[in-house]
């Protein structure tokens, strides 16, 4: 790697686009040996927050009884106040441009300040429901307040929570386990079409924020939310056994796999690349599986457990060579 930089330095420098004061001043930059740990530092105070919130979570179950309820919720609202007013105090205040914060740790009290926020508003309904029996009322405030905070502090992780929060108020769990195994799509029709409305909803989102230029670094966040939560509704419903709604989340799955290809080379992002072609693989095979399932294969049944490895051999060489092209063609 060392080799690499010096000669990428030198081939700056012979090209002349850096003068030879440069070139000597990055030479002595280098010799210092100076690496940085702010990636690190970054992982380390997101862990504390987890850490800190989780405790929070097991002092609350193992000493309800001790503690008592107000107190816990006292305890919860003062320090969610704190680290908010803190955040504010310090903030720049909202932008629609991107902006950070001048300290790191900022941008963690945020996160934490709302997690916290989330556990008192699901704490305060479950053992006082001052929102009575509307429940999904209990999910949409912090919802909104989590939106609020990504907005105004410009803080990704917080957007992922305010997003997830809407999926759980339209009625979808959208961690990779719970999207595959508690969101019903095929038994409910109605939260299947919940599903691509909201997904629509988020691309529609994207769409109108890049022409106000709205935080348009939030787009791929809203982009990949969309891409799994349309794709993996489509596919859970190609295979109801209703020609109607098979045909019709097979239109939604094309799609979605035609716009999220334009719109990975339009964003250059990789992550919206590869999982469009892994929904759009999976959903032409089931589609295909379907097509031919009322076919007699029987007498050519050897034949197909011969082509059968050779179609898995080419299906994993053609996404390799896809991946390189579009790297490829990206970096250019």
């Amino acid at each position: 790697m060392k080799k690499f930089n010096e000669q990428s330095t030198l081939n700056l420098f012979e090209k002349g686009l850096i003068t030879e004061n440069q070139f000597e001043e990055i030479k002595v930059y280098r010799s210092l040996n100076i690496f940085s740990v702010n990636a690190e530092l970054k992982l380390f105070l997101y862990l504390s927050v987890l850490l800190f919130t989780s405790g929070i979570g097991i002092l609350i179950y193992e000493n309800i009884d001790s503690i008592g309820h107000i107190a816990i919720l006292s305890l919860l609202l003062i320090v969610i106040v704190v680290c908010l007013f803190y955040c504010f105090k310090n903030s720049k205040g909202f932008q629609k441009t991107e902006t950070v914060f001048e300290h790191p740790v900022l941008e963690y009290l945020v996160l934490l300040a709302n997690i916290l926020t989330c556990i008192f508003i699901g704490y305060l309904q479950f053992q006082y429901k001052p929102f009575g029996e509307h429940y999904g009322l209990a999910t949409l405030v912090p919802t909104i307040v989590s939106f609020f905070c990504a907005y105004y502090f410009d803080n990704r992780s917080v957007l992922t929570i305010a997003v997830t929060g809407l999926a759980a108020y339209v009625g979808l769990s959208v961690t990779p386990q719970d999207l595959f195994k508690n969101n019903d799509f095929y038994a409910s029709e109605s939260l299947s079409y919940s599903a691509v409305m909201l997904g629509v909803l988020l691309i529609l989102w994207t769409i109108y924020s890049n022409r106000i230029s709205l935080k348009t670094h939030f787009s791929l966040i809203f982009l990949t939310f969309a891409l799994h939560i349309i794709s993996i509704a489509a596919i859970s419903n190609l295979l109801n056994y209703n020609s109607l709604i098979w045909l019709i989340f097979t239109l939604v799955l094309a799609g979605s796999t035609f716009y999220f290809y334009k719109v990975s080379y339009e964003y250059k992002a990789m992550s919206l690349y590869v999982f469009m072609i892994v929904y759009g693989y999976i959903g032409a095979n089931i589609i295909l599986v379907r097509l031919f399932e009322n076919v007699d294969f029987s007498d050519i049944w050897e034949l197909f457990v011969f082509l059968l490895p050779a179609y898995f051999v080419g299906s994993i060489v053609m996404f390799v060579k896809l991946i390189k092209n579009f790297h490829k063609e990206i970096a250019e």
